[in-house]
């Protein structure tokens, strides 16, 4: 009984919409003849049904991409960190290029958390003891210089700023052998001072301020930014230069701890030729 009553309203609802079918059918009809009679109308179609095609295509591309952005991310991170190990190694031992006698290790860390609008400024990563993250190694971003790892748990390290009045980073004039320290003096998140260049230097705003040679935390050469401008201080034997940031430090996330395998040697090296003086 209920099948003869719901075919019942199906014809029914054919019949009482009968002539919009009719118009329907005899619009579809009239549309492929037109078509088939008239190459304009119907390269018209194609390319038509060809745009929509693509939009449908592009759309669901770009949905593909945003679901999988994540997962690029990583990767592109990953390739980020093979190439400068293989670019460390080249600069510590120009004779084997192979990563695999790179004097550095490199980590990929993400930013938790991440200051710079106090005289000292913290960046939080997710990367800690678990790892081997340790205090004093040096910490970069795909532009330059972040800072250093101050304090580490099971997974997780804080890393002390560039923007950190406490901060004291060995840096150099690229191209040249003047050296001297990179500090802040905590009134623009931007712009950082290196101090005791000799008066002797020639400095060009716009000259590239790297990592020094004399740094057992940082490879040379990492950049950290340009001259800004640049003043003798009082007593006139030195520089102090205001150097603008490469890195934007109010949008940092992906990062690149930096693990010295010779610092320990180094160091000890070092402390002992201390106590024989």
């Amino acid at each position: 009984m209920q099948y003869y009553l719901g075919m019942q309203r199906i014809i029914s609802f054919i019949l009482d919409y009968r002539n919009a079918f009719l118009y329907v059918f005899l619009f579809f009809f009239c549309l492929v003849l037109t078509m088939r009679s008239h190459s304009y109308h119907q390269s018209k179609f194609f390319n038509s049904s060809k745009w929509f095609t693509g939009s449908l295509l592009s759309a669901k591309t770009g949905i593909s991409d945003y679901f999988n952005l994540a997962e690029e991310n990583q990767r592109l991170a990953e390739e980020n960190k093979r190439l400068r190990l293989q670019l460390f190694s080249r600069k510590s031992q120009p004779s084997s290029p192979s990563p695999l006698n790179s004097t550095y290790d490199i980590t990929h860390a993400r930013v938790i958390k991440n200051m710079y609008t106090s005289p000292r400024n913290y960046v939080t990563i997710n990367k800690g003891r678990e790892d081997n993250i340790a205090q004093d190694m040096g910490v970069i971003t795909p532009l330059g210089v972040l800072g250093i790892v101050e304090n580490t748990s099971n997974g997780f390290a804080t890393v002390q700023s560039v923007l950190n009045t406490k901060s004291n980073i060995n840096a150099k004039i690229k191209n040249t052998n003047y050296f001297g320290s990179l500090q802040w003096d905590a009134f623009d998140y931007s712009v950082v001072q290196l101090v005791d260049i000799p008066r002797s230097a020639t400095l060009t705003v716009g000259d590239t301020i790297a990592t020094g040679a004399m740094s057992s935390i940082f490879p040379e050469d990492i950049p950290i930014g340009v001259i800004q401008k640049y003043e003798l201080n009082q007593n006139q034997s030195s520089y102090t230069i205001q150097v603008e940031l490469f890195n934007d430090m109010a949008n940092i996330k992906n990062v690149y701890v930096i693990r010295n395998r010779d610092r320990a040697e180094i160091l000890e090296l070092q402390k002992s030729t201390d106590n024989v003086e």
